[in-house]
């Protein structure tokens, strides 16, 4: 049985750390677009990010703005590429979390039905 919060929480958790530390630096990072009309993310947004080689972005223009974001895939794709993976894990998750994700996520945020 899970007795403690999943190992990518701890990555999560520093992920927003860094996020933040971005949003305090008063040095906002730059980038220059290549010949190709190419850019390349500085470092310290990637890793705030966790943006990693083969992430798919969203671009859009707001108020004269070019807004990145990270395009996450349907859950209905990740857990059919987790099952594919690795189907003695998800086993072992749904026996973990009783076959109920949403009570165990707010099991661990120390919340419960009435909270809601």
């Amino acid at each position: 049985m899970l007795n403690e919060a999943p190992a990518f929480a701890g990555a999560f958790r520093f992920a927003l750390c860094a996020k933040q530390s971005l949003l305090d630096n008063k040095h906002m990072p730059t980038t220059t677009v290549s010949s190709r009309y190419q850019i390349t993310l500085p470092t310290e947004v990637r890793k705030a990010l966790g943006i990693k080689p083969g992430d798919r972005l969203e671009v859009e223009v707001e108020g004269g703005k070019i807004v990145l974001r990270l395009a996450r895939p349907p859950v209905r794709e990740l857990l059919k590429k987790l099952i594919a993976e690795d189907p003695e894990a998800v086993k072992k998750l749904g026996e973990a979390t009783s076959h109920d994700a949403v009570a165990y996520v707010r099991k661990l945020r120390g919340r419960d039905e009435d909270d809601l």
